[in-house]
């Protein structure tokens, strides 16, 4: 049975990063994909690190040939790919753990051709977030390219890694990356393949860790007459694509946009300086827990566990609306909560102090994604009603879908009978509880 995804890396070189890059994709919580690890002739251990991954774990195929670049190997791997998606790697970047996972229910749920998403940029210990289209909904071909002519050399846009492919239409159309180009042979390729998609949806969460160690037009170094004709051929290809999906009006009125092309540089999300809004020392853009606070056996390690789980699937809702981890989790909280609750309840419900609590609550009714009104049943204790407008419903819908993911993830591998006797206990067990608080 052929797998869902076919993740393609190649591997030049790479032995010091390699075992990061391979380690991301193969831990990924979405399992049904096959890793094809394509060798250009390495010098380094990379070859044998390849190897020692595919005898650990039959999803991966490794391929050793002579060295014929980057372009070429990625073609031998589309060319060995079964899986309905396509996934590209670089071997010195890594994926967070969601990625795949994200990218596919994407691609399903939206049923489009194209998943693109946003992406980390590494430098040293610092990262920041790269992202370009923020409107959450599904793109025809004419408003992704739209989109795309505001920044034309965004790597956002020009890169494989940060994208979910369908394989059909890269088969039906014999696509392929132009091994006779040194720059923006991504860039070429994803103008054909966007010929020929119809529908886009853009992933508002980074799921790519890009570390600024290959080349770009900037770090390259070639002479500045063949930079010049090598972006003329690009643009050559970058114009009559535009001719091609837009009708002879409309690409008139963005013919000056489309020739922006021209003097734009490659943007890669440099990552800026420490101190500015945005910035991170890597390790600390998500949330993580230490490995000993979640191994033990005790009480509290149970509650860190759970809490840590929830969080990870809350997480990139948080991202993908731009929220605090705290405040999307409150919202969530909040959906019990429909009905009237004092102040108490709901910082005992959360464990969050009040003073906190209102700064959350102001935070999520000036974002539009809930409503509460103030009613004082008697002297001594606020209470609150809650609701939620209707620009609220889309984050709702995230949530709703973080929680049963989080369900499944602690009930995963358990028989119907297994199933049915740990909702017993669990109802037992909630019962003697509340025999003894009430």
């Amino acid at each position: 049975m052929n797998p869902t995804v076919s993740i393609i890396v190649p591997v030049y070189n790479a032995a010091k990063q390699l075992d990061r890059c391979i380690s991301s994709i193969l831990n990924q919580e979405y399992s049904d994909f096959e890793l094809l690890l394509i060798d250009d002739g390495s010098q380094d251990s990379s070859g044998g690190i390849c190897d020692r991954y595919a005898e650990q774990d039959s999803r991966v195929t490794v391929v050793h040939k002579e060295n014929s670049g980057v372009s070429d190997s990625r073609n031998l791997g589309i060319r060995m790919a079964r899986g309905t998606y396509l996934q590209f790697l670089d071997s010195d970047d890594w994926i967070t753990p969601d990625a795949t996972n994200l990218l596919v229910r994407a691609a399903e749920e939206h049923h489009c051709d194209l998943v693109i998403s946003d992406f980390y940029r590494v430098i040293g210990k610092r990262v920041s977030r790269k992202g370009g289209i923020d409107e959450d909904t599904v793109l025809s071909r004419e408003e992704f390219a739209s989109y795309m002519m505001e920044n034309p050399a965004d790597f956002y846009y020009g890169v494989l890694w940060n994208k979910l492919y369908r394989r059909e239409i890269v088969q039906a159309h014999q696509l392929h990356m132009d091994k006779n180009i040194s720059w923006c042979e991504d860039f070429m390729f994803n103008l054909e393949y966007i010929r020929y998609a119809e529908t886009f949806y853009a992933l508002q969460v980074p799921i790519y860790y890009y570390v600024k160690t290959k080349g770009s037009l900037a770090t390259k170094s070639m002479g500045l007459a063949r930079m010049i004709k090598m972006k003329l051929s690009v643009f050559e290809c970058y114009n009559r694509f535009y001719q091609s999906v837009f009708d002879e009006e409309e690409y008139e009125k963005s013919r000056l946009k489309v020739y922006r092309f021209l003097i734009d540089t490659a943007d890669d999300g440099t990552v800026p300086p420490l101190m500015l809004p945005g910035t991170k020392k890597l390790g600390d853009e998500r949330t993580s827990a230490d490995p000993d606070s979640l191994d033990g056996d005790s009480f509290f390690a149970e509650s860190v566990r759970n809490r840590k789980l929830l969080e990870y699937y809350v997480e990139p809702v948080a991202l993908k609306y731009d929220l605090a981890l705290t405040d999307t989790m409150l919202l969530l909280y909040l959906t019990e909560f429909t009905q009237t609750e004092s102040m108490k309840k709901l910082s005992d419900y959360t464990n969050i102090p009040r003073s906190n609590l209102i700064l959350a609550l102001q935070k999520l009714t000036s974002r539009g994604f809930v409503r509460s009104e103030d009613i004082r049943e008697n002297e001594t204790e606020r209470q609150l009603q809650f609701s939620f407008p209707d620009a609220a419903q889309a984050i709702l819908s995230d949530l709703a879908t973080a929680q049963r993911d989080y369900e499944q993830a602690r009930t995963a591998d358990l028989s119907e009978e297994e199933l049915a006797q740990y909702i017993h206990l669990s109802s037992k067990i909630k019962h003697n509880t509340l025999k003894i608080l009430h």
